[in-house]
């Protein structure tokens, strides 16, 4: 009985932590919409209304954890808008899976 129950609960563990990331990315979305589309293209769209403007979050060349840093610190023409961690987190989980 045991051997049946531990694939079935870390089948659970994956489905879990799959909803999960895709819940913090829609919160990133509502995030780049919010704060971020003034200047960025923040979907797939690659239309923007800023002539030269700052990248598009598809096409930004940055890790998680250079985005991390690059989000905790004020930065350039940037308004600080001072995001939570967890505000953070699911920007840089929506703009993952801008890169999929």
């Amino acid at each position: 009985m045991r051997a049946v129950t531990i694939p079935i609960v870390m089948l659970l563990s994956i489905a879990t932590c799959g909803l999960a990331a895709a819940q913090d990315a829609m919160r990133g979305q509502a995030l780049a919409e919010r704060w971020c589309a003034n200047c960025h293209v923040t979907d797939r769209s690659g239309t923007s209304t800023v002539q030269q403007g700052p990248p598009s979050f598809s096409s930004i060349g940055l890790t998680s954890d250079q985005l991390r840093t690059f989000l905790t610190h004020p930065h350039g023409a940037m308004p600080d808008f001072a995001l939570s961690r967890n505000e953070i987190e699911d920007v840089i989980a929506y703009i993952e899976t801008l890169r999929q």
